[in-house]
């Protein structure tokens, strides 16, 4: 696949959609009426590694819905899910898949939540799309540029509803301080700071068993980020994988790797081969938010520059450890009233976890954490006064629920497809920045790096035969 190969997703084309999908295609009004005469959704569920438990119990509390497929590439953790949809049921209904495919080709499933490892998101997702089945995918969307450019089109074209799993816009803190930034009241914004994690983060818990493996060697080893290919630790951390799991299958269309279970379930996120580390990670959260707040969900930044630090390149994990984005948002393409400064960090002690907007008449900062404001009458509210919301933000309880209710009604979720890739881009283009080693222009309505053919070789990536991506 070459960058030359995918045609961008401008906000001219996302208008034009959102034009045509108002006009549901005769094959969405028949879904839409299916669910309607039965009042329950029937979901499938493709991914049962981190997200996937977490977000099928919540659908599986929804009386209107009802989950009847699980699909997995690891046997054990396909039975999981399997054992939890039919115990929450009290029956054996729910019908296991190894392979996404046939789970897909079921004609009577309207929809799937999809948690799979980030180098399986395209695929998954475009197939799941082009089946017409309405989506809750995890962010980030996907692992290039160019692959969100075709989850994109795959959902437009099919008029098919998409949630992303950015789900701190359904929480009212994140919707408060929205919408402070966004009805004007710290002035215009001028610059904005997210931050977020550093480092690795052992989500599987395999790294105390890997290191006690190396305690025999004569050299010390305290993280996978220093066990590297041809040295007698990587010769340890190398295992035949486990019988349960399809390691071949799971590696799917990026570059085949030895097998180490400490960068496989949960930690793949920690490997450049499967996923973008801390930064894309997090992007699709705080950096979501920041655009919530500034009103860019189809714009971005048309300059880029990114420095990191990294382990060596074919580290066990060798995602950056430390990292600082700057994007600059102009003015003449974003509608805004002034040129936005963002920065992007992890690991910087000058940057708190979060988003926080500085404006001309104070600033906001929010976090899972917590919420803070120049306007200290802003931290007691719950939420802005109706007098002072001259514009509305989205409301969504709970992200699912939001998810669901747009499956009936064929209404934008609060996360659709566009925002979930424009949220993203900004991760993207700066760990592109990192890896080149100098500043990026990027063209916003026409999707692509200016005048840097490296840099646009990296907006995609090899698949493997025989994976293609539709």
């Amino acid at each position: 696949m070459s960058s030359s190969s995918f045609t961008s997703v401008s906000r001219r084309d996302f208008v034009k959609s959102a034009a045509a999908a108002a006009l549901l295609s005769r094959s969405a009004w028949a879904r839409a009426s299916r669910v309607s005469a039965s009042n329950r959704i029937t979901l499938g569920v493709i991914g049962w590694g981190m997200m996937g438990p977490s977000n099928t119990k919540v659908f599986l509390e929804q009386d209107d819905c009802q989950v009847v497929a699980a699909c997995d590439l690891d046997k054990n953790h396909l039975q999981a899910a399997v054992d939890t949809v039919n115990a929450r049921y009290g029956n054996q209904d729910c019908k296991a898949y190894h392979d996404y495919h046939e789970l897909l080709a079921r004609d009577d499933i309207d929809a799937v939540m999809i948690a799979v490892p980030d180098h399986w998101h395209a695929l998954v997702a475009t197939e799941a799309a082009n089946r017409k089945k309405d989506i809750y995918g995890e962010k980030p969307l996907a692992r290039t540029i160019a692959e969100q450019q075709a989850i994109v089109r795959a959902a437009q074209k099919n008029s098919i509803i998409w949630q992303t799993g950015s789900w701190q816009r359904s929480l009212p803190t994140f919707h408060k301080a929205a919408e402070i930034v966004r009805n004007g009241l710290i002035g215009n914004v001028v610059r904005v700071e997210v931050g977020l994690p550093a480092g690795h983060h052992d989500f599987a818990g395999t790294e105390p068993a890997l290191l006690a493996k190396l305690t025999t060697l004569p050299e010390k080893i305290t993280d996978p980020s220093l066990i590297i290919p041809g040295t007698p630790a990587w010769n340890l951390a190398v295992s035949d994988p486990p019988p349960e799991l399809d390691y071949d299958r799971w590696i799917g269309p990026s570059k085949m790797e030895q097998y180490i279970e400490a960068r496989v379930h949960k930690n793949w996120r920690w490997n450049y081969n499967t996923g973008g580390g801390q930064l894309m990670d997090w992007i699709g959260h705080h950096g979501d938010i920041a655009h919530w707040g500034l009103g860019f969900d189809n714009t971005g930044p048309s300059e880029v520059e990114g420095l990191g630090e990294f382990p060596a390149p074919g580290a066990l994990w060798n995602t950056a450890t430390k990292y600082h984005v700057e994007c600059l948002y102009r003015k003449e393409v974003t509608g805004y009233s002034s040129d936005v400064k963002m920065t992007i960090a992890g690991g910087s002690g000058a940057i708190n976890m979060g988003t926080k907007w500085i404006g001309t008449d104070g600033w906001v900062w929010v976090d899972r954490s917590g919420f803070d404001a120049s306007n200290q009458e802003w931290v007691k509210m719950d939420a802005l006064p109706d007098d002072l919301r001259k514009i509305k933000l989205y409301e969504s309880a709970e992200h699912r629920r939001n998810f669901l209710d747009c499956v009936k009604s064929r209404k934008p979720t609060i996360t659709p497809v566009e925002v979930a890739h424009h949220s993203t881009i900004p991760g993207h283009l700066g760990l592109i920045s990192m890896m080149v080693g100098r500043k990026l222009r990027w063209d916003v309505q026409e999707e692509k790096i200016l005048d840097d053919s490296t840099a646009c070789d990296l907006m995609t990536r090899s698949y493997r035969a025989p994976y293609q991506l539709a």
